[in-house]
C-alpha cells in the first residue's frame, strides 16, 4: 500500500508517463478511461466518476488535482461506477483534472472539469441573501489591488438590473439585453423585445435564460446564442421583476400578477392577484414564495400550488426584493421603514426605520442584513434585532434601486462608485475611480458592476 506522500509524487509525474504510454503502446490494448457526472461546477462540487478499461479487481485512486480523494475497486471487469469525490474548496476558477489511477502500475485516465462560480441569478439564489459562497480569488488581503478588466459601453440607457454571469458569459439589461463575453468584455449576442426597455434581471438555468419584457413577454432563450426557445403572454405590462428558478418553476411578478411558469416549457403552473401592480423579485425558500406589491402588502404562497399561506400589511413595496434567511424574511417599505419578519406566520418580528424611501434590495449574511437607503446611507443591522451595528455614509446621490454583493468576507456596493467594505466593520477596503457604477456581482474572481449604458469589469492583475 502506498502512503499519500508516495501517491502525491506519483500523480506528479502521471500526465507525462500516463501521454508517453498512450503514444508508445498506441491502441493495442484498450486505454483505461473515466467519465465524469458533470464537467463543470463550483467548488466543492459533487463528481461521481466511472471507469473502464482497468485491470480487474484492483485498487484505484480517484485524485482530484494533487489531493486524492477516494478509493475504489474495480469488478471483474476492470469497471467501476459512480465513485463518489467532492471538488477542492480552494480550486481556483478554471480547468482541474480529475485523475484514476491503479495502484499497483501507473496505468490510469484523467478527465477535465471546469471550475466556475457562476453568479447566474438576481441576490445569486432563490432566497435572495445575495452571497457567494464559492469565491476564492478576491478577498480582504488583496481587494485593494483590484484594477479596471474591460468596459463594454456597447449598450443603451441607464442599467438599473444587476449583471448575471454564468460559464463564461455576463448579462445585463437596459434598452434591450446583452451578453457579453466574460473576459475579453466583447458582445457575444443581443436581443430587443416588442417593447426594447428591459428594468429585470435576467436568470441563467441550465443552459436558459428566463427574462420578462415589459411589452408583456416573459421569454425563455438559449443562453449561448440568444435565440428564442419560448414565450408567456401575461399582461400588458410585466413590471421589472427578476425571475426566480427553483425546483423546475420559474417565477416572477408582473402587473397585479405572481406567476409561476413550468421552466422547460413556459406553461402556466399557476398565477396569484395582488391588489396593485408587483415589481420586486419574488424570493423562494422552503417551498414558500415571497412577493412584494404596491398594495401594501408582502405575500407568502405555497410554492406548488399558489395558495396564499399568509399576507402582511407593511406599506408600499416597490422595487425592494425580500430576502428570506434563519427563519425570517427581511424587505424593505417604500415609505423608509425595513422589516423582518416571521418568515412562518408574517408577524412582525422588528422594524428599522430610515428617513427616505427604500427600493434597494437587502443581503443577509453572518447574522447581519444590510440595506441601503435614499438618505444616502449603507446600513448593517443585527439580523436577529435590527439594532445598528455600523453605518457608512455614501454622500451624493445615486439611485435607490441597487443591490449589494458578498464574497469572501468583502461587501460589494456599486453607489456611483465602487466600494468594497469590511462586511463587519464597515471599514473601507478599495473604491474605484470609476463612477457611474451601479450593482455589483462577483464571479469567477471578478466584479462586475452595471453602469450606464453597459457593463465593467473588475479583477486583479
Amino acid at each position: 500500500m502506498f502512503s499519500p506522500q508516495g501517491r502525491s509524487r506519483r500523480i506528479n509525474s502521471y500526465a507525462f508517463s500516463f501521454v508517453a504510454c498512450v503514444l508508445l503502446c498506441g491502441v493495442a490494448n484498450a486505454a483505461p478511461s473515466i467519465t465524469l457526472s458533470k464537467k463543470t461546477g463550483p467548488p466543492t462540487s459533487r463528481i461521481l466518476v466511472s471507469g473502464s478499461g482497468f485491470q480487474p479487481n484492483v485498487g484505484v485512486d480517484i485524485f482530484f488535482d494533487m489531493t486524492d480523494k477516494a478509493l475504489t475497486v474495480t469488478n471483474n471487469k476492470g469497471e467501476f461506477h459512480d465513485a463518489g469525490i467532492n471538488a477542492s474548496r480552494s480550486a481556483r476558477p478554471g480547468e482541474h483534472w480529475v485523475t484514476a489511477l491503479e495502484r499497483s502500475n501507473d496505468k490510469g485516465a484523467q478527465a477535465p472539469f471546469l471550475v466556475r462560480t457562476n453568479w447566474s441569478e438576481f441576490q445569486f439564489s432563490p432566497d435572495h441573501e445575495g452571497v457567494n459562497p464559492y469565491e476564492n480569488v478576491l478577498s480582504q488581503k488583496n481587494v485593494a489591488r483590484l484594477n479596471s478588466k474591460w468596459t463594454y459601453a456597447g449598450g443603451q440607457g441607464l442599467v438599473f438590473s444587476t449583471p448575471t454571469v454564468s460559464n463564461g458569459i455576463a448579462y445585463v439589461t437596459a434598452i434591450g439585453l446583452w451578453a457579453v463575453d466574460a473576459e475579453t468584455g466583447s458582445l457575444r449576442w443581443s436581443f430587443e423585445a416588442g417593447y426594447s426597455t428591459f428594468f429585470c434581471t435576467p436568470a441563467v438555468f441550465d443552459g436558459v435564460l428566463y427574462v420578462a419584457s415589459p411589452d408583456g413577454y416573459f421569454y425563455a432563450l438559449n443562453a449561448n446564442t440568444g435565440n428564442v426557445l419560448w414565450n408567456y403572454i401575461g399582461t400588458s405590462y410585466n413590471g421589472d421583476s427578476a425571475p426566480v428558478v427553483a425546483e423546475g418553476i420559474v417565477y416572477y411578478t408582473g402587473d397585479k400578477t405572481i406567476y409561476a411558469l413550468n421552466a422547460k416549457s413556459g406553461v402556466l403552473v399557476w398565477s396569484y392577484p395582488t391588489g396593485s401592480y408587483a415589481r420586486s423579485a419574488p424570493a423562494v425558500a422552503n417551498g414558500v414564495v415571497y412577493a412584494g406589491s404596491n398594495d401594501g402588502y408582502l405575500y407568502a404562497l405555497d410554492a406548488r400550488k399558489g395558495t396564499l399561506l399568509w399576507q402582511a400589511s407593511i406599506g408600499l413595496i416597490d422595487f425592494s426584493s425580500p430576502v428570506v434567511a434563519e427563519g425570517a424574511v427581511y424587505v424593505g417599505a417604500y415609505g423608509g421603514t425595513f422589516y423582518a419578519l416571521d418568515a412562518v406566520t408574517g408577524a412582525v418580528l422588528w422594524n428599522f426605520p430610515t428617513s427616505q424611501s427604500i427600493e434597494s434590495s437587502p443581503l443577509v449574511s453572518n447574522g447581519l442584513v444590510y440595506l441601503l437607503s435614499g438618505e444616502s446611507n449603507l446600513y448593517a443591522l443585527s439580523a436577529a434585532t435590527g439594532a445598528l451595528v455600523w453605518k457608512y455614509p455614501l454622500g451624493g446621490e445615486s439611485f435607490n434601486l441597487l443591490s449589494l454583493a458578498l464574497a469572501n468576507n468583502v461587501l460589494y456596493l456599486g453607489y456611483n462608485a465602487l466600494y468594497a467594505l469590511d462586511p463587519q466593520t464597515g471599514k473601507l477596503l478599495w473604491n474605484s475611480p470609476q463612477s457611474g457604477l451601479g450593482s455589483p456581482v462577483v464571479a469567477d474572481g471578478v466584479v462586475y458592476a452595471s453602469s450606464q449604458g453597459g457593463l465593467s469589469a473588475f479583477s486583479l492583475k
